[in-house]
C-alpha cells in the first residue's frame, strides 16, 4: 500500500510541474505584433544627442534639428554618402576644439634681439611687394569662388501643387515654417525643382508621410502630410514630376505642407516660387 500510495503522489506532482511550465511558454511575435511598421521610432530632437533609427537618414536627422546636413555630417565625422547605422549616437552639437598648450617663452639676450630686428626690416623690404600682389591674387581667387558659390545656390522652382494658399510662412519662434496649400485628397504633388530624395517615409513627428529633396549643397525642400508616397530614397527627380498624392497624415487638414530649407534654416518659400 505504501509503494502505491508513494506512486499516486509522483504521477500527481509530475502532471502539476507540467502544467506549470506550459503556462510559462512565450507567446509567438506575431501574436504581439502583427504591424512591423508600428516598432519604427519617431525623430524626435531633444538635447545635444540623437540616436538613429530604422529608416533614419543624416538629412532627415538634420531637418528635424534645423541644420545644416554638411555641419551636422562634420561634427561627427560622417564622411560623403553620409550612411548612418541604427543605434548610432549623433551629436547635434559641435565638438569642443582641444586647444594645444604653448611652450614657456623665454626673452633672448639683447644682441639677438637687436640682430633679429635688423634682419626683419631687411625681410619686410624684400617681402613687400610679393606680399600685395599675392594678397591681390587672393581677392581676384575670391570673387571667382564666391561667383561659383552663388551661381551653383540658383535653383529653378515650381509650384508643387495645386490649390489655395491657407497658411503661410512666418519668421515668428514657433511660426508655420512654410506654405500649405490645400486641395483635395489624391491631387497630385510635383517636385519644385531637379533634385535627389534623401528622404521617404514617416518617422518626423508633426510631417507625417514626408519627402525630401536635396537640390544642391544649399537647398532642400519637403512635402508632408502626403497620402501616397510614389518615390524612395536616392531617386533621381525631374522638375515637375510626380512624386506624392496630398492626404491628411497628422494633419486635421487635407493639404500639401511645403517647405524649403537653405543651409538647414527654413525660408519663405513665396520668395522663390514663381
Amino acid at each position: 500500500m505504501n509503494k502505491q500510495f508513494l506512486l499516486y503522489i509522483v504521477v500527481f506532482t509530475n502532471i502539476l510541474l507540467s502544467g506549470c511550465s506550459s503556462r510559462h511558454v512565450p507567446a509567438p511575435v506575431s501574436s504581439l505584433n502583427n504591424n512591423v511598421n508600428d516598432l519604427r521610432g519617431t525623430v524626435n530632437i531633444n538635447g545635444g544627442y540623437y540616436k538613429v533609427q530604422k529608416g533614419d537618414t543624416l538629412y532627415s536627422i538634420a531637418f528635424s534639428a534645423g541644420q545644416d546636413f554638411r555641419v551636422l555630417a562634420k561634427n561627427n565625422s560622417i564622411p560623403a554618402p553620409y550612411i548612418i547605422f541604427p543605434g548610432q549616437t549623433i551629436s547635434l552639437t559641435a565638438q569642443p576644439v582641444k586647444i594645444k598648450k604653448h611652450k614657456k617663452y623665454t626673452n633672448p639676450s639683447k644682441k639677438s634681439t637687436e640682430k633679429k630686428q635688423k634682419s626683419n626690416k631687411k625681410l619686410k623690404k624684400e617681402l613687400d611687394p610679393p606680399k600685395q600682389r599675392e594678397y591681390v591674387q587672393k581677392q581676384a581667387s575670391n570673387k571667382v569662388s564666391n561667383t561659383k558659390r552663388l551661381s551653383s545656390s540658383k535653383v529653378q522652382w515650381l509650384w508643387p501643387a495645386k490649390g489655395k494658399v491657407t497658411k503661410r510662412f512666418s519668421n515668428k519662434e514657433n511660426g508655420y515654417k512654410g506654405l500649405q496649400i490645400t486641395n483635395h485628397k489624391g491631387a497630385p504633388v510635383l517636385a519644385a525643382a531637379q533634385g535627389t530624395v534623401v528622404y521617404a517615409g514617416n518617422a518626423l513627428r508633426g510631417y507625417g508621410n514626408l519627402i525630401i529633396l536635396k537640390h544642391n549643397d544649399d537647398y532642400l525642400s519637403a512635402y508632408a502630410h502626403n497620402s501616397k508616397l510614389l518615390v524612395k530614397e536616392k531617386q533621381k527627380i525631374k522638375a515637375g514630376q510626380k512624386i506624392a498624392e496630398i492626404g491628411n497624415s497628422e494633419s486635421s487638414v487635407t493639404a500639401l505642407r511645403f517647405e524649403i530649407r537653405y543651409r538647414g534654416k527654413a525660408v519663405n518659400p513665396a520668395k522663390y516660387l514663381p
